[in-house]
């Protein structure tokens, strides 16, 4: 079973979580040694900012290292909910991955939402700028 359908089966259905990006971030890593959380979603309010980490890991298991990232930037969140892992994750209106898991080593100050895109791409690079709308849809 995938972890889409995985989700789809433990979860109901949830409205999309929303922000905008307040800090583009132009910076990759290939040994940042993130960690996956053990916890499939995390709840997020009104205010909180959380930065947006892309990495070529697939594997969301509890434990998985994660090396290789770009970062995207930093988003504050406007609509409270619960992101999943498997979510999709648009910013300015296009998909730009899926939710892989959190790696709590900045927590209680943000969260890192690792997002599984292929290969590792900055904000920079995805030409991103501040105030685009990020939002993260049920996968």
């Amino acid at each position: 079973m995938t972890l889409r359908e995985t989700a789809l089966r433990e979860d109901g259905a949830k409205r999309p979580v929303a922000g905008e990006l307040v800090k583009v971030l132009v910076h990759r890593r290939d040994d940042r040694g993130m960690t996956v959380e053990p916890y499939a979603s995390r709840c997020v309010r009104a205010g909180e900012l959380h930065e947006l980490v892309t990495t070529d890991v697939a594997d969301g298991t509890p434990g998985t290292r994660v090396d290789r990232v770009g970062f995207l930037g930093f988003t504050e969140i406007s609509r409270a909910g619960v992101i999943d892992r498997g979510d999709t994750v648009w910013i300015g209106g296009r998909p730009v991955g899926t939710v892989l898991g959190f790696d709590a080593c900045h927590f209680p100050n943000h969260y890192n939402i690792l997002i599984s895109t292929g290969e590792p791409v900055t904000g920079e690079e995805l030409g991103l700028a501040p105030e685009a709308e990020v939002r993260f849809t049920q996968g």
